[in-house]
């Protein structure tokens, strides 16, 4: 039978973890410690990392509060991030050997947090079928809505009407380097006046994110006679755009701006050959989803695919 070592990771780890996550089955850049570690004040770190004869097979970020672990609570998702190279037997043997350990370190609760199965046309559902058989149970179950670029489009005739109406008045549409123009005259203030919040980014954080990782995270904005009316910054990996957040000003509003810059991101990353367009969830405070956000990203192309959250008693 393998023998896995399972240890904590600590700064030591810092080089092995990384290189392990660049050559990983179902990793992204969300899953090296320089994008983790941003806001490493608010979370205690427990993450795992399990070899197999001094060799490193999986790592697990994750994060603690008390006696429970969460699948990190951080990241927009997570999981086991393993190699190629093990075949299910191997990934459920890592299971056992992960839950014992938590079970040695007084963890009573762990919670689960897979990456969406769109982001990895391989495959990604072995983590979740071993947790069934341990006792483990769905807790909950969001709607995440994305576009699949892969298939012909589907955005609604109403949208597309709006399109080639806004087409004709002359808005531009930036890659900008720079995030202050967005965060500062549409994102922040607007997340102010209709939900009273603030993005989960500050722009000094999503600036140095943008520093390590200028390849994966990128700022498009709409302008209108060099005012800027609409955002989208997105966050983009192998397989898939995510856009992390999307924003427009009151005039941006009048003009349909942020439907304007969806269209146009969709057809360019379908272009470059992209397999999804990841837009989110819908969860809403109040209520099970969000009616109109679900109806929004549906008229845009989206479809409704899942994303789980699986929680396992340890006692």
């Amino acid at each position: 039978m393998t023998k896995y070592i399972i240890k904590k990771y600590d700064q030591n780890d810092f080089t092995a973890w990384n290189d392990f996550i660049s050559q990983a089955k179902n990793a992204t850049f969300l899953f090296h410690r320089d994008f983790m570690e941003y806001h490493k004040d608010r979370f205690e770190d427990y993450s795992l990392l399990v070899f197999e004869e001094h060799k490193l097979r999986a790592v697990l970020p994750a994060n603690r509060k008390g006696n429970t672990v969460y699948s990190h609570q951080g990241l927009t998702y997570g999981g086991l991030v393993f190699s190629s190279k093990l075949n299910g037997e191997k990934v459920e043997s890592i299971l056992d050997n992960i839950l014992l350990f938590l079970k040695e370190n007084k963890i009573e609760t762990f919670y689960y947090k897979p990456i969406p199965d769109f982001y990895f046309s391989g495959g990604n559902k072995e983590m979740e079928f071993f947790l069934l058989k341990r006792g483990a149970v769905l807790e909950r179950k969001e709607m995440n809505l994305a576009v699949n670029l892969s298939v012909p489009l589907q955005i609604s005739k109403s949208k597309m009407k709006h399109f080639r109406r806004i087409e004709n008045l002359d808005l531009d549409i930036f890659e900008e380097e720079n995030f202050d123009p967005f965060w500062e005259k549409v994102l922040e203030p607007r997340l102010q006046e209709k939900f009273n919040t603030k993005p989960v980014h500050s722009k000094e954080e999503i600036t140095f994110l943008k520093s390590k990782f200028p390849q994966n995270i990128k700022q498009y904005s709409a302008y209108r006679n060099d005012e800027i009316i609409a955002g989208i910054t997105i966050f983009e990996t192998k397989n898939v755009i995510k856009s992390q957040y999307g924003a427009t000003s009151k005039t941006g509003e009048e003009f349909r701006a942020l439907d304007f810059l969806f269209i146009n991101l969709i057809h360019k990353y379908k272009r470059k050959g992209k397999h999804f367009f990841d837009m989110g969830i819908v969860n809403s405070d109040t209520e099970d989803y969000n009616v109109g956000l679900l109806k929004q990203k549906e008229e845009l192309g989206c479809t409704v695919y899942s994303q789980d959250f699986y929680k396992i008693e340890l006692k």
